[in-house]
Formats: structure tokens, C-alpha cells, sequence
């Protein structure tokens, strides 16, 4: 991870006058948000699973992104539990997302996650009034990025925003001190390749599609951003250095579990030993034919209740 407490200048903005050195892991599993039963979040579970993939291997976790909810989060709760997170791991990097519509809705959600000793973040496009917009998605990456108090990780999710960031803008973004990286959730690895040569070694890529891993590889990406990483942890690893095997175990594994969301990733994690708690609405409780679906789909790969250690 880096210093969270680094010695250097502050400007008046907030923003540092350099950032401190991210040692960027190649796998992190994007992290499930457990809440109970009354809509709170579960603290204690919350700090069970960061200790439990950090014994796995993990030297990184993505806290409120797409499969923690982070479209759900309330004010206060990025604070939450990213301060948790980093009282509960010293060392791993931790990324926390933003999800927001307003230029100033995401410098609040920054401000939260930076309160609470976040590494970076990774903030999804806007996804309302400007959706067929790209330039004034650009303008809102830009316009963040040069107030911003951390790090920004860009995150093209279209199956969840309905938008997918143009290549060009990526290119042009990338050129920007606070923009660090990308997660791509898109599926298309190919579009790594394509930003390759127009952005810095200093420019880490993601992909966010658990299909996608190793082919992404191929393309020049540097890791991999999963919800698969909360049940399969060791074939992520795997399958971002190049091996195939890892690949379509992994392709196996979460195409069925993907199949049902996030309820779906939720229940292969708590099949795994995590504790997830209950997704706010509208998401809901998987049902008995797809939970049944899951448990036999980790039986049969031994990922229930087990997790053998990975390299992150």
C-alpha cells in the first residue's frame, strides 16, 4: 500500500503536492458491503471479510463499488468503511468508489473516502443527463481530477451505468497527474490494446469481467478488479499472469454465478467464508434454485468454505 500519512506539502485546495507511491496489486477483489437486517452496515462483518482476503493473499480490496453497493451508500458510510477497512489491514491498498451524477456529489464522496485513509478511488461515469455526452464526461473526469484529494482509478461499467468510455477520452484523461488507471468492466480486452500506446507506464489497467482476465492480460492490462475475487481469489491471481487453466476455471465459476448479480456474488462469498449480510433494495434474496445452482458450481470447484492463498 502507500504511506496513508506521507510527509509532504499540502496545497489549498487539500490536494497534495505529489501523491505518495501506490504499489498497485495485480488481483483485488471488489469487496461486498454486508448490511443487517435493518439497513446499517454490519462493522463486524465488514472487518471479517477485509482480514479474511487479506489472509487469502489479497494486497488490495475495492470498498463500494459495483458489487459493494456503492450506488446504494449513504453519506457518511464511504468514511465508514474505509476508515474500518484501514484499521483492520495496515497494508493493503484500498480503493474506494464513487458513484456519482454531479461534479459535486463525487468531490463529497472523495472527500469521504480520503477522511477515511483510502488509497485511491475509482469513479464510475456519470450515467444520467450526460449519458449520451461524452465530451461533457471528459469534462467531469477533468474537472474532478484536478481538485481531487486522492488518486482517481476511471470505471467504465456499462452494464451498471448504461456508458462506456470512450477510448479517445481515456487516452486524453490519462495524461492527467491525478489519473492513475482504469478499471474496465466492459468485457471488451481488446480496448486495452488500444489505449496502450497513448498512456504511461505510471497508467494502471483493469479489467473489471471476470471472462475477460486473461485476455486483458494479452492486451497490456496489469490486473484485475473482480467480484470473482471474493470467492476465487487464487484463479484471479492466476489467470492475470497468463495462466489459461486458471482462465476457464474461472469463466466457469462466475458465469454462473454472475448469472444472478449480486445476490449471486453475496451468496458464492458467504459460501466462501465471507459475511455478507442482506443487499438493500431493490436487490433482494437470491432464490433456492439459483442458491442451489452456486453451491454445486463451488462444490464441484472446492471453493466452498475453503480458499487456498493467493498472490494479489
Amino acid at each position: 500500500m502507500s504511506d496513508s500519512t506521507p510527509t509532504r506539502s499540502a496545497r489549498d485546495d487539500g490536494r497534495p503536492a505529489e501523491w505518495p507511491r501506490i504499489d498497485w496489486p495485480r488481483a483485488m477483489p471488489a469487496l461486498v458491503t454486508p448490511f443487517g437486517a435493518g439497513g446499517d452496515i454490519d462493522l463486524d462483518a465488514h472487518r471479517h471479510n477485509v482480514a479474511a482476503l487479506a489472509d487469502r493473499g489479497a494486497r488490495g480490496i475495492v470498498i463500494g463499488g459495483s458489487t459493494g453497493q456503492g450506488p446504494y451508500l449513504e453519506p457518511g458510510e464511504r468514511r465508514t468503511l474505509t476508515s474500518a477497512a484501514r484499521e483492520t489491514t495496515t497494508d493493503a491498498v484500498i480503493v474506494c468508489g464513487v458513484f456519482a451524477q454531479s461534479l459535486r456529489q463525487a468531490r463529497a464522496q472523495i472527500a469521504e473516502a480520503a477522511d477515511g485513509r483510502a488509497d485511491a478511488v475509482l469513479v464510475a461515469t456519470p450515467a444520467t443527463l450526460v449519458r449520451s455526452r461524452p465530451d461533457r464526461i471528459e469534462a467531469f473526469f477533468d474537472a474532478l481530477a484536478s481538485t481531487s484529494r486522492l488518486p482517481i482509478l476511471l470505471y467504465t461499467v456499462p452494464q451498471v451505468t448504461g456508458v462506456e468510455l470512450e477510448v479517445r477520452s481515456v487516452a486524453t484523461l490519462a495524461n492527467h497527474r491525478a489519473v492513475v488507471g482504469i478499471k474496465d468492466s466492459g468485457g471488451d480486452a481488446a480496448r486495452f490494446g488500444a489505449w496502450h500506446d497513448d498512456v504511461g507506464d505510471d497508467f494502471f489497467g483493469y479489467v473489471g469481467a471476470s471472462r475477460a482476465v486473461l485476455d486483458a492480460h494479452r492486451h497490456g492490462a496489469h490486473g484485475a478488479i473482480t467480484a470473482s475475487a471474493n470467492y476465487a481469489l487464487t484463479d484471479v491471481s492466476l489467470a492475470v499472469r497468463g495462466d489459461g487453466d486458471a482462465q476457464r476455471r474461472l469463466t466457469a465459476i462466475s458465469s454462473t454465478v454472475e448469472a444472478h448479480g449480486v445476490p449471486g456474488t453475496m451468496f458464492a462469498a458467504a459460501l466462501s467464508g465471507l459475511r455478507v449480510g442482506i443487499a438493500r433494495s431493490p436487490l433482494g434474496a437470491l432464490g433456492d434454485a439459483a442458491a442451489q445452482e452456486i453451491t454445486d458450481a463451488l462444490e464441484a470447484r472446492s471453493l466452498a468454505s475453503h480458499q487456498p492463498r493467493a498472490s494479489g
